[in-house]
């Protein structure tokens, strides 16, 4: 069974609600029929019903055990305006400016059924920017207790590879934090962590990567990744944890063998740790095309209950997945 299979039948045997907020996109609403149809999770849908059912038709789309909800007409608006007030008041909200912004923007209603409990999680990005998704979130959701950040993740499942876990990786921070600095490193490393267990089930094992490995360069980057790597050791240390690794070093025992020797990460890596967000994106986007990989996210890790973000030239199959990903990530709340 594949990653992305087991993890969809992990979903089944507790459904939860999603909310996809992103009604008006084609790829939405062929990705809320599949889940429907394999039983992934209950859909719930923010926008107009007779515009959502009219894509549907057009699709040939059967979304009749979809639950569309419209902001406009929502007996929760009252509650959730007052909320959204009563959370951002400080922050120089009005009570008629919290009810614009969830009549008028689906992602802030969305996130609003989240914190609300009245769904368990919500996908979005698919035609809205990392931004858009995250800062409503960020403001509504907040933070997981104990968390100091939330950062962005994606899962790989590489076919045919005998690296990682059976060729499954988590890879981070690809999609959030620009430039994190050592201590955010180490929080980042440790999130990731906790991902890997909870989804892919396995032990996770962390490699800090650079350019260099064991001071084989030196540099700011190289100098950066290493004290992360110091930190995490001495914050997180029940990890198990190593750097700074070059990719092979970090993946390929051979090469572990004559780079790092006695490193108890090299050659056996499976959570991939980059130093900036170009490298995380640049790694990610290239084991997905190259290596023809099946690439889920960029979730998000640290809120207080699941949101996740998707990237904009996802097809209708990755959102299904990331879905399915949010479900089970619910289940553990």
């Amino acid at each position: 069974m594949s990653f992305i299979e087991s993890i969809k039948e992990r979903a089944r045997q507790d459904i939860k609600k999603i909310v996809m907020p992103e009604t008006n996109d084609r790829r939405t609403l062929l990705a809320a029929g599949q889940i429907i149809r394999e039983g992934i999770a209950d859909v719930i849908m923010v926008g107009k019903e007779k515009k959502i059912l009219e894509g549907a038709h057009w699709l040939d789309l059967d979304l009749s055990k979809v639950t569309v909800v419209d902001p406009e007409h929502s007996e929760k608006l009252d509650a959730y305006t007052e909320m959204l007030y009563e959370l951002r008041k400080n922050k120089g909200m009005t009570l008629e400016a919290a009810r614009a912004n969830l009549l008028n923007d689906y992602l802030m209603f969305g996130v609003m059924m989240v914190k609300m409990q009245d769904a368990d999680g919500m996908v979005a990005g698919a035609c809205h920017a990392t931004a858009d998704v995250l800062r409503p979130s960020l403001q509504i959701l907040k933070t997981a207790p104990g968390v100091e950040l939330v950062s962005g993740f994606f899962v790989l499942d590489v076919p045919n590879c005998e690296y990682g876990e059976h060729g499954t990786f988590l890879m981070a921070d690809c999609g959030l934090n620009q430039d994190p600095n050592a201590n955010e490193l180490a929080c980042i490393a440790n999130s990731s962590a906790r991902s890997f267990t909870n989804l892919v089930g396995a032990k996770p094992i962390v490699a800090m990567l650079s350019h260099s490995t064991k001071g084989s360069a030196h540099h700011p980057l190289v100098d950066k990744m290493s004290e992360a790597t110091r930190i995490a050791k001495e914050k997180y240390p029940h990890l198990c944890l190593d750097g700074e690794l070059q990719t092979d070093a970090a993946i390929v025992p051979a090469v572990a063998k004559s780079k790092a020797p006695g490193s108890e990460v090299g050659g056996n890596a499976n959570v991939l740790i980059f130093p900036n967000l170009d490298a995380g994106n640049i790694g990610y986007k290239l084991v997905q095309r190259l290596a023809k990989a099946e690439a889920y996210g960029p979730m998000l890790q640290g809120l207080s209950r699941p949101v996740n973000d998707l990237s904009r030239g996802c097809s209708a199959e990755d959102i299904v997945g990331v879905v399915a990903l949010t479900a089970v990530q619910a289940q553990l709340v």
